[in-house]
């Protein structure tokens, strides 16, 4: 019979933290996350970064929860009015919920409780709130033992999301911030307030608390594409931790995490950087007349494009909105296809860069 160990609040013990492994990996992770932070601000257009990362983190932390859909399948069902089958709409949702968090922590500074369970409620799309009825436990999918019991009483939940988000909003924590993402992650998906939806809620907190501590500015680091593809270590590592209070292993892991990943974006960028001044020159080169920064940098914030972008965007009639993006289609720069009844203009060079993890 599994035992029901009662979960501990916050925060560890400094030793289990803070060892000289952690202290060690930390240092690397900060580093490339304060690149990452730097290089961002270098972009001319902020909204290309955040509409093609976030789009690409919707798309992995719901993967982890077994909800599989392409990038494709999520560009054209955010341009275009097909019908959106139930997987894509789950990871839209999430990404409206990161654009959500995002614009509350700008209003405010801090989450409360009722924003956590609005952030949830935007994901799975219903009225759950906060578990009220004994009985969740988390099995092993492959062998369904039982695997984690997390508190059953709903005061008892309560009063650990109290503890919760007072360590999540304190600017000056016990740790240094890094650290705690991990520890507030391991938290949050220990007491897993709500039926659903947990681990996509905890990982949009994860970049909620970076852009809390000035690490970044905007929401462009995710994790998920690292731990959909070490999946078992982060189930085994959160177990660890649950029960037999080691954490080591586990920090590590979320550290090592926001290293590569900063990395990785970091290589992203570069490769959007460069294919913008290459697309610049090659308009200016083929087509002068059409040449507007505006234009270009709409076909790389919206991938895939559509006459209308155009006529919001430049203020321009429909038929000079149609005759660009004609233009940009001669010149190699976009593939047009009939998605429906409407043709739809793709970035493909810059959706392979997108692809690439």
């Amino acid at each position: 019979m599994h035992h029901i160990k009662n979960l501990d609040k916050l925060p560890p013990k400094r030793e289990k933290v803070e060892t000289l492994e952690i202290l060690r990996q930390l240092s690397k992770s900060s580093k490339s996350l304060g690149e990452l932070k730097g290089i961002a601000q270098t972009m001319p257009n902020q909204e290309m970064l955040i509409n093609a990362v976030v789009l690409q983190e919707a798309k992995d932390s719901s993967e982890i929860e077994n909800i599989i859909t392409t990038q494709d399948e999520l560009y054209k069902a955010l341009a275009t009015k097909t019908k959106q089958g139930s997987q894509v709409k789950e990871v839209i949702n999430y990404r409206k919920a990161i654009f959500l968090g995002n614009d509350l922590l700008k209003k405010q500074g801090f989450l409360r409780l009722k924003d956590i369970e609005f952030l949830q409620k935007k994901i799975i799309e219903n009225n759950a709130e906060i578990r009220s009825i004994p009985g969740t436990v988390l099995k092993n999918d492959k062998t369904g033992e039982v695997v984690y019991t997390p508190p059953q009483e709903k005061e008892q939940i309560l009063d650990l999301i109290g503890n919760f988000l007072e360590h999540f909003n304190l600017k000056q924590e016990n740790f240094p911030p890094l650290i705690n993402l991990a520890i507030l992650h391991y938290q949050f998906e220990s007491i897993h307030p709500f039926y659903d939806g947990n681990g996509r809620t905890g990982r949009i907190l994860n970049i909620l608390y970076l852009i809390i501590n000035n690490l970044l500015d905007i929401p462009i680091l995710y994790l998920s594409s690292y731990i959909n593809e070490n999946k078992a270590d982060y189930y085994r590592l959160l177990n660890k931790v649950n029960k037999s209070d080691e954490w080591e292993e586990y920090i590590l892991y979320i550290l090592k995490a926001i290293e590569v990943t900063s990395n990785r974006t970091i290589d992203k960028i570069n490769s959007i950087n460069n294919l913008l001044s290459e697309t610049i020159d090659i308009v200016q080169n083929n087509e002068p007349k059409i040449y507007r920064k505006e234009l270009i940098e709409l076909l790389f914030e919206q991938p895939y494009s559509k006459i209308e972008y155009v006529v919001q965007k430049l203020n321009v009639e429909r038929k000079a909105a149609s005759r660009y993006l004609n233009s940009l289609e001669k010149i190699g720069i976009l593939t047009s296809e009939k998605i429906g009844r409407e043709k739809i203009y793709v970035n493909k060079k810059l959706i392979e860069i997108l692809k690439k993890h």
